[in-house]
């Protein structure tokens, strides 16, 4: 077996694709990060980092910035600020950022899962996305998507998406981890 123990699967550890990836990554002997804060219900409760408000204050953005650059209206409800605040740190700490979920019309990822796309957009961190309508992946490359499957080369990598993960994209997951980290630890 590959050593893996440098590797860190930065997280939400919220239901779903971040939850999926936080499993395998413990199937596989990663560490795992998840970020949440004070009253937030997650999943995952292994690697578990409760930011306080001094941390999430970090990620802090205006809605409106989130709003024109998602190319929608969130709520200025604060436990999406905090959402919002704590997909920061996930993009901030890890350097690859995959996500499952819906790529739309105008380039940017459907929910929540968009404002980490876009982060690592910004960022100019690599960024790859399972897309559940057309069950394939893509990467973000001269500022288009490009149909490629990605591997996980970097010892940090974020791993988010939705809520309402399908069997095509539990699979997506699984083979990443398969082809990028060899056979699991299990």
């Amino acid at each position: 077996m590959k050593d893996r123990s440098h590797i860190t699967l930065y997280s939400g550890g919220h239901k779903g694709a971040e939850s999926e990836f936080g499993r395998l990554a413990e199937r596989w002997g990663i560490k795992e990060v998840n970020f949440s804060f004070e009253g937030h219900d997650i999943e995952r409760t292994k690697g578990v980092r409760v930011l306080d408000t001094k941390e999430l204050d970090k990620g802090n953005v205006s809605m409106e910035i989130v709003s024109t650059r998602m190319g929608r209206n969130f709520s200025k409800a604060e436990k999406i600020r905090k959402v919002i605040q704590s997909i920061f740190h996930m993009v901030n700490n890890g350097y690859h950022v995959v996500a499952i979920g819906w790529i739309q019309p105008d380039d940017t990822v459907k929910g929540g899962t968009g404002w980490g796309v876009e982060l690592a957009k910004l960022f100019n961190r690599p960024v790859s996305v399972f897309d559940q309508e057309s069950n394939q992946w893509f990467v973000w490359k001269e500022n288009r998507w490009i149909s490629e499957k990605p591997l996980i080369t970097d010892d940090t990598f974020v791993g988010t998406g939705t809520r309402h993960l399908t069997d095509a994209g539990r699979k997506a997951i699984r083979d990443l981890y398969e082809e990028s980290f060899g056979p699991a630890a299990d």
